[in-house]
């Protein structure tokens, strides 16, 4: 007989068997089902009689979209596609896997430089994959996805069974795929006629971009899309969805030859419209060098042998003119707001750029057009004609062309009204160079070079320029032009004061190269400037080049004030600055320039000093880059031992209390 202790160990232990037996046989269906996140999902597979089974019965690897997924997709769901019938971790996971569903067209799993896995266009999600196994003993393992998998969708009323073509079958049976009504004949047809069929049937995984009907409006268009443009539409041998691609990273196109050398690119606008370019590096007779873009209208369509993006319109072909491509780009494309900014202010600008024979665009990207203080000036149609004018140059001005006038110095090019210079530089070689362009006191960045038209170049830059965006001190630390001025100001703290917004400031700023000059005239001098010791004479100096008004002196008032007056004195912070400012004609901002401008010289003390760059606009002043300081020998007077330090007269004075309080004790 059990005694009563007995028994309730039995039971005891009865429990514990049950509890582990039940965590033993734990599945990867229970998981799912237990997954309230993931409860999707589950519904689709309880639905289908396949995908329980392959749960039941075999190994495999799901990508579970999360519910959050769900509610973004408004497709139809396909379960299967997001099932394969042999388990992966994330580290076994091939370049492609085979998916369960019907024809088992293949999921293509790719890794961005950030270590994320991507399966087609979704990303697995870190550390939430779980591995099992059934009650068969098969290993199972689910990864957890931020979209859902969606395969080529076929219409309806489709006549032919269609369910993994390759890229050539697409193109044969696009009528009766789900294409949101585009269509691809034409381009078809090209493909056809100059014989690139087996381009698009060679197996293994490409990107395919695919320029739809709507993109051959114009009618000679078509027939120049041959054999190399064709190539220039294919990356080989590598797979790139939207969410994976790699922001302007270029890949070698089908068109990369000795003679002829395309890449192709991917990249994202902040409003999520994709984009692809191509760039022609090294051209022919027939495909001119230079970059063209395109926006991507439905994208990451899987196919047999890779992904299919359709474009707006055909890559490598230079067909249109700045103002084709401003119109093409400003309806609802890449350069809408900077078109509507235009046409706003009446479309006298559109005008003067078509009747220019040669012209290179500098054109604001629609998020350039969100800044602030932009939204007052654009009911001001004589402030906006200025700022738009000063991104017109009547020049054809590609990257090439910048870094030849780079060279030895900032580049230096006048804009369309001839009285404004935009000063480009250059920094690093190469993909990893970085372009800026500096008009009317902002710093752009070129986010997109080189957009090739029949008569010029479009760049897309990230700012409006001639809209300041920075204070005096701002543009200071920000100017490789300016840098010695900002480092003397820095170590003296004279820069303290230029963050200042109640004030106005105009600044005479000496450009480094007007420094350097000083070493050769008064060498001694000028190495006192920058050491901190001689902080008081530099502070001294700078303070002399700065004006402080309730308004700023554009050069226009300088010239005009001299005029009437012979001289203009300017307040200063200890005392006032007394200058002529004239207009003469000379030599583009350096001696060996070739032709000739209409410039501002500053006379002052008898010296007559360039005005390098005139009107730098900051938000709190203006900055006036002259090509020499206001400075004479005697400012910093260096004779033998004549000057004391701030360090010598504190060891001084350490030594005179030391012996006071000494005869005091005495």
């Amino acid at each position: 007989m059990t005694s009563p202790g007995c028994r309730g160990f039995s039971a005891a232990a009865a429990l514990l068997l049950l509890c582990a037996t039940s965590a033993a046989s734990a599945e990867l269906s229970d998981k799912l089902r237990d997954d309230s996140e993931l409860s999707q999902f589950y519904s689709q597979v309880e639905q289908n009689p396949i995908a329980n089974a392959t749960l039941t019965l075999r190994s495999c690897t799901l990508f579970v979209p999360t519910n959050e997924a769900f509610q973004r997709y408004k497709g139809n769901i396909h379960v299967l596609y997001h099932i394969t019938t042999a388990a992966f971790s994330k580290e076994q996971l091939p370049k492609t896997v085979s998916s369960d569903m019907d024809g088992n067209p293949p999921l293509y799993i790719t890794k961005n430089r950030n270590g994320d896995i991507y399966v087609n266009n979704a990303r697995i999600i870190p550390s939430l994959s779980v591995e099992m196994t059934n009650r068969e003993g098969k290993r199972q393992v689910m990864h957890i996805i931020d979209e859902v998998l969606q395969p080529l969708a076929v219409q309806k009323n489709a006549q032919d069974n269609i369910n993994n073509p390759d890229a050539m079958q697409f193109l044969q049976m696009a009528e009766q795929l789900e294409l949101n009504d585009f269509h691809l004949r034409t381009y078809r047809s090209q493909v056809t006629l100059a014989k690139k069929e087996s381009v698009y049937q060679s197996p293994g995984a490409h990107t395919f971009l695919i320029p739809i009907d709507e993109s051959f409006k114009l009618s000679a268009r078509s027939g120049l899309v041959d054999a190399k443009v064709i190539d220039g539409h294919v990356i080989p041998n590598t797979v790139i969805f939207t969410a994976a691609s790699q922001h302007d990273d270029p890949k070698t196109s089908a068109a990369f030859e000795d003679l002829l050398k395309v890449t192709v690119s991917f990249f994202k606008q902040k409003d999520g419209k994709m984009y692809v370019k191509s760039n022609t590096i090294v051209g022919d007779a027939k495909h001119r060098e230079g970059v063209v873009l395109a926006e991507i209208v439905k994208a990451n369509i899987p196919v047999q042998n890779g992904v299919v993006h359709l474009i707006h319109r055909p890559l490598m072909i230079i067909d249109t003119t700045v103002t084709d491509f401003l119109k093409e780009n400003g309806e609802n494309g890449a350069l809408r707001k900077f078109y509507e900014v235009i046409m706003d202010n009446g479309g006298e600008v559109l005008d003067d750029i078509t009747n220019l024979s040669e012209v290179t665009i500098l054109a604001p990207s629609n998020d350039a057009w969100n800044a602030s203080l932009i939204e007052n000036l654009l009911r001001n149609r004589k402030k906006m004609r200025e700022i738009l004018n000063m991104h017109i140059i009547r020049d054809r001005l590609n990257v090439d062309k910048i870094r030849q006038k780079n060279a030895n110095m900032i580049a230096q090019v006048p804009t369309v009204n001839n009285s404004t210079f935009l000063y480009f530089n250059v920094k690093g070689e190469g993909t990893d160079a970085v372009i800026t362009v500096e008009g009317g006191g902002v710093n752009a960045t070129i986010i997109q070079a080189d957009v090739a038209q029949t008569n010029g170049y479009v760049h897309i830059i990230d700012r409006v320029l001639g809209v300041p965006h920075t204070t005096v001190l701002g543009k200071l630390e920000s100017d490789p032009m300016m840098s010695d001025t900002y480092k003397m100001g820095q170590f003296s703290h004279f820069n303290d004061q230029l963050n200042n917004t109640q004030r106005r400031f105009t600044y005479f700023v000496p450009r480094d190269k007007g420094w350097q000059k000083t070493e050769l005239d008064y060498p001694s001098a000028h190495k006192k400037l920058f050491m901190p010791d001689f902080s008081y004479h530099s502070k001294s100096i700078l303070e002399r080049h700065l004006a402080i008004a309730d308004h700023v002196f554009t050069m226009k008032d300088l010239v005009q004030y001299s005029q009437q007056a012979g001289n203009v004195v300017l307040p200063t912070f200890r005392d006032s600055l007394q200058i002529r400012v004239e207009e003469e004609a000379g030599h583009l901002h350096d001696e060996n320039a070739s032709h000739e401008w209409t410039g501002y010289v500053i006379i002052w003390n008898y010296k007559k000093i360039n005005v390098y760059r005139p009107d730098v606009e900051c938000t709190n002043g203006i900055i006036h880059v002259i090509d020499y300081p206001l400075l004479e020998e005697k400012d910093v007077v260096v004779s033998g031992g004549s000057y004391l330090t701030e360090s010598s007269i504190c060891i001084i004075l350490a030594n005179l209390i030391m012996i006071t309080v000494a005869k005091i004790l005495n």
